[in-house]
């Protein structure tokens, strides 16, 4: 892990992290790459050690996809509950990494089942954050026909969080695609309307409406970098900050 001040301020003392499920399969196409895996759990560590309350979502989409199911001639109802199982798998690799490097982590779901991990009850989950333990939340919403982002920002509003923080492969919004464009431009601030107005597609417009009703500010950057959770907490590094100020 890299080092960091302990003393430097953080911009926020209570985040949750958005992980899609394809961050954690690497270049493997499907399933959950173990060093990807490592990597991603020692950045949260990281995180933990510089003293914020941290959330995560995790989603399923290295395992199952419920709206490719669909696509495929399957129910989307009974894909998406494929879908929600699928990201509780992650949910528990992701956990047992965190543990196999001295974290305390608690897996939540919104689907009891109670021999496998603890069902979501809010004053629970809020009672393991004010313990110092990182929370893990899966199974979606519960309901099919939501995504895995409009569960996190749900429960970054249940959890009272200062900023939900979205890793994905770059380190911001673009204009373009940087890995064809080489003069694509990366946005610093994008207002929710923009965000919805353009269709910009950085998480479903459900999840960014509930964002900006309950105020919660969306930070998009890399989980590719190694060490970029901890600079970003720490004002360091490339974003894209997506809120209700001035922007795009």
């Amino acid at each position: 892990m890299a080092k960091h001040s302990a003393a430097a301020p953080l911009l926020f003392q209570k985040v949750l992290v958005k992980l899609s499920g394809e961050a954690l399969m690497g270049a493997n196409g499907y399933g959950i790459d173990v060093g990807v895996l490592d990597r991603v759990a020692g950045d949260l560590g990281e995180a933990a050690e510089l003293g914020v309350k941290l959330c995560v979502v995790v989603g399923g989409g290295n395992i199952y996809r419920g709206l490719a199911g669909a696509t495929n001639g399957m129910d989307r109802a009974t894909g998406d509950y494929m879908g929600m199982l699928a990201t509780i798998m992650n949910g528990l690799a992701l956990a047992n990494t965190l543990q196999a490097k001295g974290l305390q982590a608690r897996v939540m779901s919104a689907i009891p089942m109670p021999t496998v991990c603890e069902s979501f009850v809010r004053s629970r989950a809020l009672h393991h954050l004010e313990a110092d333990r990182v929370v893990i939340f899966v199974g979606g919403t519960g309901n099919p026909f939501f995504t895995t982002d409009t569960a996190a920002v749900l429960r970054a509003a249940e959890m009272d969080c200062d900023a939900l923080l979205k890793g994905t492969q770059v380190d911001g919004v673009y204009n373009a695609d940087p890995a064809k464009s080489p003069d694509a431009k990366r946005f610093d601030r994008l207002t929710y309307n923009y965000v919805l107005e353009k269709d910009l597609r950085i998480m479903d417009g459900a999840a960014i409406a509930l964002a900006r009703d309950n105020r919660i500010p969306i930070i998009v950057f890399s989980i590719k970098k190694q060490g970029g959770l901890a600079e970003l907490l720490l004002g360091k590094g490339s974003s894209t900050t997506i809120d209700g100020g001035r922007g795009e």
